[in-house]
C-alpha cells in the first residue's frame, strides 16, 4: 500500500513539475512587434483506440475556435488573412478575405464546425497580421472541443510565430 502511494505522489509532483513548466514558457514576455506570420495546428478529428479491422483508428470529430486576440491595451491590430490548410498541405480557404481591425484588447473568432473535417488531423492555419507600430503581438488560440454523448474531449493548441519566406522575398524589378 505504501509503494502505490508514493508511486501516486511522484506522479503528482511529476505532473506538477509539467504544469509549471508549460505555464512557465507560455508567460514569457514576447517582444514588440509590427507584424507577424503564425502557425496554428488545427485538429478537425484525432484517432483513438486500436486499429479495427479497416486498419484505422476510431475518431472523434471536434468542432474548433480560433482565437485572435488582441493583448495591447493601447493599439489596435489587423488581422490581413487566415489561411486554412488540410493536413497535407492544401489550401482549404481564405477565412479572412478582407483585413479585419482588432481593437485594443479585443478578439476576431474564427469557428470551423465539427461536420467540417476537411481539413483533418493535421490541419493548420497560416494567419498574417499587422500594426501601425510595434505593440505587444496578438495570443492565437484554437479551443477544440466535442461534448457528444456525456462525455468530452477539449484542449487547445497555440500558435508559433514563422518565417514568411514570400514576404521575406524582395521585390523582383
Amino acid at each position: 500500500m505504501r509503494r502505490s502511494g508514493t508511486r501516486g505522489f511522484l506522479w503528482a509532483v511529476a505532473f506538477g513539475l509539467f504544469l509549471a513548466s508549460t505555464a512557465a514558457s507560455a508567460q514569457q514576455a514576447r517582444l514588440p512587434s509590427s507584424g507577424q506570420t503564425l502557425y496554428l495546428p488545427i485538429y478537425s478529428h484525432v484517432f483513438f483506440g486500436n486499429l479495427g479491422r479497416s486498419g484505422t483508428p476510431s475518431q472523434v470529430l471536434l468542432s474548433v475556435l480560433v482565437s485572435i486576440r488582441n493583448i495591447d491595451p493601447a493599439r489596435p491590430l489587423r488581422v490581413l488573412s487566415a489561411r486554412y490548410y488540410d493536413t497535407n498541405g492544401k489550401l482549404l480557404g481564405e477565412r479572412v478575405p478582407k483585413p479585419v481591425v482588432v481593437a485594443p484588447l479585443g478578439t476576431l473568432e474564427l469557428f470551423i464546425e465539427r461536420n467540417d473535417f476537411s481539413g483533418g488531423s493535421g490541419a493548420n492555419f497560416i494567419i498574417k497580421w499587422d500594426a501601425g507600430s510595434p505593440m505587444n503581438p496578438p495570443i492565437v488560440e484554437a479551443l477544440h472541443v466535442n461534448m457528444d454523448g456525456g462525455k468530452a474531449v477539449v484542449f487547445m493548441t497555440q500558435s508559433q510565430p514563422i518565417i514568411d519566406e514570400a514576404a521575406a522575398q524582395p521585390a523582383q524589378q
